[in-house]
């Protein structure tokens, strides 16, 4: 009865999380993180969960939590509701074909797909896309309170608790000087313990940020993380080829096309690889596979997604066969709240990777039944 495995449904939930302090970056401040979550379930009883969340509303991107839930809704699931599960590539090629954008609602329902398939099978998600070179990944932390005081506090501590020894800090809301000041005062007081990199999510001009990264350099930064407008390809170029400090892409790619850009115009040094942003599993694979042949370096990014979400990033992550930056997939420890039976294991710098079938989690339905929006 096999040949006749049906998807039952497509469920899109809205879970509202408050976080630890508050979260603030040039685009927005946040205080809470709504995770958009997909369930699939089908015929044969198998759940696959998928995320798609975002940042700060509309701040930040074009979909924002509910639109995505609308869109998913109304037009997607349609589209999948009594398909084989199993025809995860056709399923996929249909969506494409039908629905435009939508790169995160995609991406939470390719995860949802794969997830379930990965159980069926009885393997990690990660068997699906090559296997796995690695069963861990390192994890940096964003401080992002705008205190410096604080921030070092924050460091100090996690350090401490092995952790995070890489750093990334969130500037971009006061002046270059000032955000420089607060930087160079959190890697004195941290010196050769941690990794000090920085984001101004897309804040400065091009001058800003070449006078930005002369004195970052100076204060022993290690990298600048998306310092001007995404769609300035030809000013990521100027700052790259400058050779200042390595320069990352995060905003500027939305998937394979934007990396085939990017790295054609050596605008870029390291590659900031979303799984959301690259329209899910596939397209992040094939924008590693870009970079790895241009020599960009890569590493792993967030959308400061929940459990769901972070897992599927660190089960494609650890299929690449370089992750020379690392990654910042600390999004669940962000939260108040846990969604999993069995928390995320974070250690010895590193967030582990769990080797049971799909995405090795086990989501709390109780505790996301309690926390969704609309219960």
């Amino acid at each position: 009865m096999t040949s006749q495995l049906k998807i039952l449904s497509v469920e899109t939930l809205l879970v509202d999380v408050p976080t630890i302090r508050p979260h603030k970056l040039s685009v927005a401040t946040m205080n809470h993180q709504t995770l958009v979550l997909v369930r699939i379930e089908s015929s044969d009883g198998i759940v696959g969960w998928g995320e798609g969340t975002t940042i700060g509303g509309l701040a930040y991107g074009e979909e924002s939590p509910e639109s995505i839930q609308v869109n998913l809704d109304t037009y997607v699931a349609p589209l999948l509701v009594g398909q084989d599960p199993r025809a995860v590539a056709r399923l996929m090629a249909r969506l494409r074909g039908s629905v435009q954008g939508n790169r995160f609602g995609k991406c939470a329902v390719e995860t949802a797909l794969y997830d379930g398939q990965a159980r069926r099978l009885s393997v990690p998600l990660s068997e699906l896309f090559g296997g796995r070179v690695r069963d861990s990944i390192p994890v940096a932390w964003t401080l992002a309170s705008g205190d410096t005081r604080r921030d070092i506090a924050e460091a100090e501590r996690v350090l401490e608790l092995r952790r995070h020894n890489v750093f990334k800090l969130k500037i971009g809301l006061r002046a270059v000087k000032d955000d420089v000041a607060h930087v160079a005062a959190i890697k004195r007081a941290l010196g050769d313990m941690a990794s000090v990199r920085i984001d101004a999510n897309q804040a400065w001009s091009v001058p800003q940020a070449l006078e930005g990264m002369r004195m970052l350099a100076d204060a022993g930064i290690d990298l600048v993380e998306q310092p001007i407008a995404a769609g300035d390809k030809a000013g990521l170029q100027r700052l790259t080829q400058a050779n200042i400090l390595p320069v990352m892409a995060d905003e500027a790619l939305h998937g394979p096309r934007d990396a085939f850009e990017v790295a054609s115009l050596g605008a870029a040094d390291v590659f900031a690889v979303k799984i959301n942003q690259s329209g899910g599993l596939h397209g992040a694979a094939q924008v590693a596979a870009i970079a790895q042949a241009a020599h960009v370096g890569l590493y792993g990014g967030t959308m400061l997604e929940g459990a769901v979400g972070t897992m599927a990033s660190a089960q494609i992550f650890s299929t690449f066969g370089e992750l020379a930056w690392g990654t910042e997939l600390f999004g669940p420890l962000l939260l108040t709240e846990e969604i999993l039976r069995e928390p995320l294991a974070y250690r010895d710098f590193s967030l582990q990777i769990p080797t049971t079938p799909g995405l090795g989690i086990d989501i709390d339905e109780d505790k996301v039944a309690r926390l969704r929006r609309g219960r």
